[in-house]
């Protein structure tokens, strides 16, 4: 009696498991070519793929955790009889005909063995079309016993799941810079990707792959408050502020992720080409104000290209929630593999010295954190750290999981005065110090090597060498704005004169001591794209009026 009803528990069971029916929705799939982005094939609101270009192929992957039978179903209808559709399947391929139906009908495929666990995918090809659509697809039944168990995305929600890396930094760390590389590899890249290399916690700078024919590096700041989608809601005391960007960067304001300042360059970057990233953060803890300014290293020009500075409100703190991505942005495409290597990522404290990064923490987005999408990755290999998703491939990693890296102990030489758009910003300075001059907003006497001097008191002391260290009282503000950034008060200060912008070195000899010269100093004499302070902004074109103290010969 036992024998028997443990015969008839297995035979029970056995066909529980293969009776077990599931069903691929229909609107889940992927086209190749893609779909147009304004088409609508893979249809949520009608839960179907409504399959009309017979040059498409569609696509629809799956994971099995048990080996054994698969039985395969087609559920679909047409408006007109004829359309002949191929559909492989693991193993095997078949043909069959869709018949002219108001109604979804099952049309049985095949079936095949399933010999291991895995991803799995099954492709829809037309052959003969019939009437104007080649079919309207519900969805792919399958039933086995390889069923049970089984993974897919059932959301209409295509993308790869986000994939991130942050680098742990103790919240003592005041850290004024945040320096990272990234290179794609080869094959790893596909339209609608965002490779992200220096996030922080006010913002993100990476590169992007828009379009088959457009590539981008872009950096981006959030406005202060919680407004999601809309910035023309955002009070202006909470938006962030625009003050600089390079040649051809294009910038603007964005919503719909939050809300903030954004900024592009259109630029081919290149798969295998290490790029060097680096954000600064400049505090003004009085008016609770942070500049953030990104630099991209171009290997091909070696130099540094200036993207942008913006002023966030509602700030004043240093640099924190250091990380990387890889996103998927758009999901017609979302079953394409991306991959991103990231290395040598370094902070600089505001001390000035400078502190690698050796460690990374994986986690991922809502996609991956909810299942949905299960094929995402992370590592260290070769001394770098590394992030995929899509593809379709198993996961290797889990929210949490650490990874270190040995040190590289290749600290960032960041020379950022020396940057791509010198010569095209000198002109642009040189064109505003010139319409001020005509305008009659600033007076002048005359020019010398790149700055406009006016003899305001003419000294009849000692002249002055650019090796003294002088002991002066100035005045300095902004050409465009008037604004003062910086003065002395009722003492005078002193300075070595070497050590000063070059706008000083080549102004302050124009006079004897006991003169007083107003000097206007473009941009690359005085800090260029460097953040000297949260008061002088990237570009800067200074003004300076100095009267000469004393000075004290070197060696005096």
């Amino acid at each position: 009696m036992k024998k028997c009803f443990l015969v008839a528990f297995i035979f029970c069971f056995i066909h529980t498991l293969s009776a077990q029916v599931v069903v691929i929705p229909g609107y889940t799939g992927y086209a190749v070519p893609v779909e147009n982005q304004e088409g609508d094939l893979f249809n949520f609101q009608q839960k179907a793929a409504l399959w009309k270009d017979p040059n498409q192929v569609l696509h629809y992957y799956f994971y099995l955790r048990k080996k054994g039978t698969l039985q395969v179903s087609l559920l679909a209808k047409n408006k007109a009889a004829g359309s002949l559709i191929q559909i492989s399947i693991p193993g095997k391929k078949a043909q069959i005909t869709i018949p002219k139906s108001d109604k979804y009908v099952s049309l049985k495929v095949a079936s095949t063995i399933v010999k291991d666990s895995g991803f799995y995918e099954i492709t829809l090809e037309d052959i003969r079309q019939g009437g104007q659509s080649v079919a309207d697809i519900q969805g792919i039944e399958l039933s086995g016993t390889a069923v049970p168990g089984m993974h897919f995305n059932t959301k209409p929600r295509r993308n790869a799941a986000s994939v991130h890396l942050r680098y742990p930094l103790p919240d003592s760390a005041k850290a004024v810079a945040f320096y990272n590389e990234i290179t794609i590899p080869v094959g790893a890249d596909a339209p609608h990707s965002y490779y992200m290399a220096n996030g922080f916690s006010r913002g993100y700078f990476g590169i992007q792959i828009i379009s088959p024919t457009e590539r981008r590096v872009i950096f981006s700041v959030w406005d202060a408050g919680n407004e999601p989608i809309d910035r023309a809601k955002v009070p202006e005391d909470k938006k962030v502020q625009l003050l600089a960007t390079g040649r051809d960067v294009v910038a603007d304001g964005f919503g719909n992720e939050g809300t903030g300042g954004h900024s592009h360059w259109v630029y081919p970057w290149k798969n295998g080409t290490t790029y060097g990233f680096l954000v600064t953060a400049m505090r003004d803890t009085v008016k609770k104000t942070t500049i953030y300014t990104g630099y991209i290293y171009l290997p091909e020009m070696k130099q540094w290209k200036l993207l942008a500075s913006f002023k966030a409100p509602m700030d004043g703190g240093y640099l924190k929630n250091l990380y990387s991505f890889v996103e998927n942005f758009s999901g017609e495409n979302g079953q394409l593999q991306r991959e991103a290597l990231y290395r040598n990522q370094w902070v600089q404290l505001e001390d000035g010295k400078w502190q690698e990064l050796t460690t990374a923490v994986f986690s991922t987005d809502a996609t991956g954190r909810a299942g949905d999408r299960i094929d995402y990755g992370a590592g260290e290999s070769d001394g770098q750290f590394y992030l995929w998703n899509g593809g379709f491939q198993p996961a290797n990693v889990k929210m949490g999981d650490r990874f270190t890296r040995p040190p590289l102990q290749a600290k960032p030489s960041i020379l950022v005065n020396n940057h791509i758009d010198s010569s095209w910003q000198a002109q642009q300075d040189n064109a505003c110090i010139l319409t001020a001059i005509q305008q009659q907003s600033i007076d002048t006497t005359g020019s010398k090597e790149g700055i406009y001097y006016t003899l305001l008191e003419k000294g009849t002391g000692a002249p002055v060498d650019v090796s003294d260290t002088v002991q002066v009282f100035y005045k300095g503000y902004f050409l465009q704005s008037g604004e003062i950034f910086d003065q002395t008060g009722a003492t005078p200060a002193s300075f070595p004169l070497r050590r000063l912008i070059k706008g000083w070195q080549i102004g302050v000899p124009l006079g004897n001591v006991g003169s007083k010269v107003r000097i206007i100093i473009p941009s690359g004499l005085a800090y260029g794209i460097r953040n000297r302070s949260a008061k002088i902004a990237p570009n800067s074109i200074l003004v300076f009026e100095i009267q000469v103290v004393s000075v004290r010969k070197q060696g005096g």
